[in-house]
């Protein structure tokens, strides 16, 4: 029999709960930042430390399912997806930042129907670079199953929420934008805009959690938090514009940082892209032709009628000679 082991890596809302169903009991837990005394109401920790100093955090587990069950406790280095969600690194990878800044203990056993309040501690290194550093803490079970064919199956199910430190110091918040591009696609009604799409890669080069939103001509829109150092690709949702030949949309890029006055420098330019109403020409050239085609019928019309007039007055004429010289 062949032994597989993989690894289910949830990271959901905090206070949410998640069920691991195998071959034995189902699983169902829940994970939320407390205090001493239990869940505190918060969705995440979001704290400011000194470098050097040590704070002492909580977590509550709960096992709401009916058997007791030990869980597993981790600390990692957290990110954000392309999609713009939180998570945190996969259980063997290695983390280099905040995420090994947290002690906890290794594991906890939670009764059924149970809740736990576990410390942990964040200690920031005396060299920790000031501005925001992101990790996550999650409780995990380890269970096994067989498939169909007999290969046995290890699922790592994690639940965590995200622990934010915000190491003091001066914060230098900066945004880069690259490799702007910009595309028109014509509608095929003559009575609807067609869409510009476009695309670009953001990256937080400076040290403070950026809230990307951009504009697009009057559209606007937003993209969720960035890490220092990290770097997504992102698409707007394409926006209306009629074929007016070249068009020119303003594009901005701004960067926030939240609850702080602060932001990165927005970046700005122009777009300028052709957007050629060929639908609306091939219109105009049809209506043209049908237009030439009238104009063409009615000239040929009064030329046989023309026509048709002179042979009747020629022959009125011959008609009339012809009595003449007959009386």
């Amino acid at each position: 029999m062949t032994s597989v082991i993989t690894f289910l890596l949830v990271a959901v809302p905090s206070g949410a709960a998640w069920s691991s169903t195998t071959q034995d009991s189902p699983v169902t837990w829940s994970v939320a930042p407390a205090d001493a005394n239990g869940p505190d109401g918060r969705g995440r920790v979001e704290i400011a430390l000194d470098p050097g100093a040590t704070v002492t955090e909580h977590l509550a587990v709960r096992n709401l399912s009916e058997t007791d069950t030990t869980f597993s406790l981790t600390a990692a280095d957290g990110y954000y997806t392309s999609s713009g969600r939180f998570d945190m690194l996969a259980a063997g990878e290695q983390s280099i930042d905040a995420g090994t800044w947290i002690t906890v203990e290794p594991s906890v056993t939670i009764a059924a129907g149970k809740t736990a309040v576990v410390p942990y501690t964040i200690t920031v290194p005396t060299n920790a670079t000031p501005g925001d550093h992101a990790a996550g803490v999650a409780a995990s079970v380890l269970r096994s199953a067989t498939d169909a064919d007999g290969t046995q199956i290890g699922v790592d199910s994690r639940v965590g929420f995200r622990v934010s430190t915000r190491v003091t110091g001066d914060l230098a918040p900066a945004l880069a934008v690259t490799d702007v591009r910009a595309e028109y696609t014509p509608s095929w009604s003559l009575f609807s805009p067609g869409r510009v799409a476009v695309t670009y890669t953001a990256s937080n080069t400076g040290n403070a959690t950026l809230g990307v939103r951009d504009r697009v001509g009057d559209a606007a829109s937003e993209h969720g938090n960035l890490l220092p150092g990290e770097t997504r690709a992102i698409t707007v949702e394409p926006v209306d514009a009629w074929p007016l030949g070249l068009l020119f949309l303003g594009f901005t890029v701004e960067g926030s940082v939240a609850d702080d006055a602060a932001s990165a420098a927005p970046f700005t330019d122009t777009l300028v892209l052709w957007a050629v109403p060929w639908l609306h020409l091939l219109a105009a050239l049809g209506i043209l032709l049908i237009l030439l085609a009238i104009l063409t019928g009615r000239r040929r019309t009064r030329q046989r009628m023309q026509r048709l007039l002179d042979e009747a007055r020629e022959a009125g004429r011959r008609d009339a000679t012809e009595l003449v010289h007959t009386s």
